[in-house]
C-alpha cells in the first residue's frame, strides 16, 4: 500500500504546495495556525494534527482541484440503466470522475478557483483507496511541519504555472520550483 500510494502522494504534495506558492495569504493563515495551536517551541506531532482544521480544509481543497486519481476504480452498471438521458446497458464499466465533477458550476461556486475550502473530497465504500487515512495523516503533518518551520516562494515571486500534465495520477505540466 505504501509503495503503491507513493507516486499519487507526491503529486498531491507537488499541487498542494502549488496552490500555497501562488495563494500567499493562505500559506500564512496555515503557518499562523500552527503558531497559535502548537507554538513555536515544539515540533508538530501527528497528534496535533487534528487541531490543525484550516490545515485540513486546505489539503482537502487542494484534493478536489487536482485529484491524483481523476478516474476512480471502475465500477459495473448491475441492472440496465438510464443516466442522463443515456442508456446504459447492465454490466457495463462505469468510472467516475471527480475532477470534473468538483469542478461543476452548477454544483459549486467559482469551482476553479482554490477558495472557500468547502469540498469534501473524501471517497467512502469498498472501493475507497486503503491508503487514503495513512496518506492523509502523512500529508498533514508532513506540510504542518514545512508550514511551522520555513517560509517558502518562488523564483523571482512569479506565479506557478498551473497546467496539467497526461498522465494517469494528473501530474503537473511544468517541474515546481521552490525556494
Amino acid at each position: 500500500i505504501i509503495l503503491d500510494g507513493a507516486d499519487t502522494t507526491a503529486v498531491q504534495w507537488t499541487w498542494l504546495m502549488s496552490l500555497l506558492l501562488n495563494n500567499p495569504n493562505v500559506m500564512k493563515r496555515a503557518q499562523e495556525e500552527t503558531d497559535i495551536k502548537i507554538g513555536k517551541k515544539k515540533w508538530i506531532e501527528e497528534s496535533d494534527v487534528q487541531d490543525l482544521a484550516y490545515l485540513q480544509a486546505i489539503t482537502k481543497e487542494a484534493l478536489c482541484l487536482y485529484p491524483p486519481a481523476p478516474l476512480l476504480a471502475p465500477h459495473k452498471a448491475t441492472k440496465d440503466c438510464k443516466i442522463l438521458g443515456y442508456d446504459v446497458p447492465k454490466g457495463t464499466r462505469l468510472f467516475v470522475n471527480p475532477w470534473k465533477i468538483h469542478r461543476d458550476p452548477r454544483i459549486w461556486s467559482d469551482p476553479e478557483n482554490f477558495q472557500n475550502f468547502e469540498f469534501i473530497p473524501i471517497g467512502s465504500g469498498r472501493r475507497s483507496c486503503p491508503g487514503m487515512k495513512f496518506a492523509t495523516i502523512v500529508t498533514l503533518l508532513t506540510f504542518a511541519r514545512l508550514l511551522q518551520g520555513f517560509d517558502f516562494s518562488t523564483p523571482s515571486n512569479m506565479a506557478v504555472d498551473m497546467r496539467e500534465g497526461l498522465d494517469i495520477n494528473m501530474p503537473k505540466a511544468t517541474i515546481l520550483e521552490v525556494f
